[in-house]
């Protein structure tokens, strides 16, 4: 069975939301800051479990680009450099369909560490 394939993208800038729209008729909003904190990129995700490193001061973190990469996956372009993140189909739909918990486990380990989103 096929995975659910993105047919709409649309980056808004003044919310700072990814809206995405899924073959599947599954739409989501998504927060730069969320998209940003949760980058599979090895600089946040570590190279193994354990090693991930937790995002602080993000919240005003915006995307500067998008761009495609193969018909697999987009690259996003963050206003603090960042830019190696590679964000699969897959990842991007599991992004949405998580978000909520994701979020909360987000905020109880910065909350945890004393951190803040600020």
């Amino acid at each position: 069975m096929a995975l659910p394939r993105p047919t709409d993208i649309a980056l808004h800038q003044s919310s700072n939301v990814l809206d995405i729209k899924f073959d599947d008729g599954f739409q989501a909003q998504l927060a730069t800051e969320f998209l940003r904190i949760s980058s599979p990129s090895a600089e946040v995700k570590g190279h193994g479990p354990g090693q991930e490193v937790l995002q602080v001061g993000k919240k005003h973190v915006t995307i500067t680009a998008i761009e495609p990469v193969g018909n697999y996956a987009l690259r996003l372009r963050f206003d603090d450099g960042h830019d190696t993140g590679i964000y699969t189909w897959d990842y991007l739909y599991d992004l949405a369909e998580n978000q909520e918990q994701l979020w909360q486990e987000y905020l109880n380990r910065l909350a945890a560490a004393g951190e803040s989103r600020e």
